[in-house]
């Protein structure tokens, strides 16, 4: 007997649907799996038995084929476990086969048949409503975020036997339903204070420019001058992530499987600080399957790299495409994956490897040739795409023990939140929403300079050598400081303080 059970698979950070037939044939009693399965989905017949066994069931004295449909699609992970336990019980005419139309199921199955949970469960639960499904089967732990994509009727289960009971119509199983609170929360900034940073107020200053316009930001200072301590406030400004910006991050995150058990929406924007011993494929993504990787999960929020040239040369390179398309592709024999990408690249380093060049008050011990060498280790290419560049001295004294504290990150965000609401209008209709989004067009469109502040660039780029990218970055930068300042033009001084920002340029040149 033949019975299909709907089920759904991930595929970069979008679910794809699998038909699970499972087929119950006179022989030898065997058990078989076809269909691309993985070395885990391979182990799903050991697991299943043992999950029937132990929920009062026994596996059919048969030949029992499985075949994952799409057969040419490499399937992974344990998420099949329970639709194969639940075909081979409609198969064997246990369960009724007329239950199983509409209603899609995933869930890993423990050896006491109790049911665990999977990663990728709110793309799949898209899927299952784009297919026309009434209704899926989730692990209880991965209810919350199914339960987000409204028009599907989420069921929860514990155990295959309440599964079972409930196609047989025995009981009901309960449902999820989404928590409106976290629907509509807005967290930021994880509890950090931006005024908790004592001084720096022109690297503040930088900060909320990059904030307001979604730019790229380098901050360079000897150790202890408070770089990280700025970087890690500045998801505290960025503004809240809108319901579709949740989804697309929450997706990413279940994919990757970093998404807390029983959480619906992740509401905070991200904030990913990986090490500098990084692999090139743990930072964009990758494996035999493709995975998203760091770019990825600081999607709509911030990925901070400290001590950047200390990462492998070829970790930084791969930074490109993502910070000029805000998307990552990979491919591999198996398949083509695109991830999104979308981030604020915030990146801190020393001035020299000692980190004390240009320091007042301690010696650099670094000669010359060691600095620049030093400099160098980050490529112009990827310098150019870091739009502001900033020196963050260390902290005097004086300042340091100073009561009183600057603007607070909530201050802060709402300056923010208003210079982004400018440029939404602006851009109304384009599908970008910050000004460093804004492509060669809309630049000229939207950043015209008068007389006056041509010449100023052009002597800016002539001194400082700076590339045609680097000239479209002062654009930009120049529009968002005029946003903040609630101006429709650019002004001199707006022009004047963003040509301020590639400092590194003249470093380098």
């Amino acid at each position: 007997m033949l019975a299909t059970v709907t089920s759904m698979a991930v595929l970069g950070v979008e679910a794809y649907t699998v038909r699970v037939e499972v087929d119950l044939a006179p022989g030898l009693p065997a058990f078989n799996t076809v269909g691309l399965p993985d070395g885990a989905v391979r182990e799903s017949k050991e697991r299943v038995r043992a999950a029937l066994a132990n929920s009062g069931a026994s596996l059919p004295v048969n030949r029992i084929t499985v075949n994952l449909a799409p057969a040419d699609i490499k399937k992974e992970g344990a998420a099949f476990d329970l639709p194969m336990a639940l075909g081979i019980l409609a198969a064997s005419g246990t369960v009724p086969t007329e239950s199983l139309p509409g209603v899609g199921v995933v869930g890993e199955l423990a050896l006491d048949g109790s049911i665990r949970a999977v990663r990728g469960v709110l793309p799949m639960a898209v899927r299952a409503r784009a297919e026309g499904l009434k209704a899926v089967i989730v692990p209880r732990d991965n209810g919350p975020e199914a339960a987000v994509v409204e028009g599907l009727t989420v069921f929860v289960a514990d155990r295959l036997g309440q599964v079972a009971n409930h196609l047989v119509g025995r009981e009901e199983l309960p449902r999820a339903r989404a928590d409106a609170s976290l629907l509509t929360d807005s967290r930021v900034g994880g509890g950090l204070d931006l005024n908790e940073v004592r001084g720096q107020e022109h690297v503040k200053r930088a900060l909320t420019i990059a904030a307001a316009g979604g730019h790229n930001v380098l901050m360079v200072g000897p150790p202890g001058s408070g770089k990280t301590m700025l970087a890690r406030r500045l998801p505290g400004i960025l503004p809240p992530l809108s319901f579709a910006e949740a989804l697309q991050v929450t997706q990413v995150a279940s994919v990757a499987g970093v998404l807390p058990p029983g959480q619906a929406l992740v509401r905070a924007r991200p904030f990913r600080s990986p090490h500098h011993t990084i692999s090139d494929a743990g930072l964009i993504g990758g494996g035999t399957i493709p995975r998203p990787g760091e770019v990825s999960l600081a999607h709509q929020g911030v990925l901070f790299l400290d001590e950047l040239p200390e990462f492998k040369k070829s970790v930084l390179e791969v930074l490109r495409q993502p910070l000029e398309s805000g998307r990552v592709t990979i491919t591999r024999a198996a398949a083509t994956v695109d991830f999104p990408a979308r981030f604020m690249l915030v990146a801190a380093m020393n001035p020299c490897p000692c980190g004390f060049y240009g320091d007042p008050k301690r010696q650099c011990t670094c000669g010359s040739h060691q600095v620049r060498n030093y400099l160098n280790r980050v490529s112009g290419p990827l310098m150019d795409r870091i739009d502001i560049q900033v020196q963050v001295p260390a902290v005097p004294f004086k300042e340091l023990s100073a009561d009183t504290a600057g603007p607070s990150s909530e201050m802060v965000r709402q300056t923010v939140v208003a210079a982004r609401q400018r440029q939404a209008g602006r851009l109304e209709g384009t599908g970008i929403f910050a000004n460093a989004q804004m492509s060669t067009a809309q630049t000229r469109e939207h950043c015209r300079l008068g007389n006056e502040g041509l010449r100023l660039l052009e002597t800016a780029m002539e001194r400082l050598g700076l590339s045609a990218r680097a000239y479209g970055r002062i654009h930009k930068i120049a529009r968002t400081i005029a946003d903040l300042e609630g101006s429709e033009k650019i002004e001199l001084p707006h022009l004047s303080e963003a040509i301020g920002y590639r400092s590194l340029d003249r470093v380098m040149a």
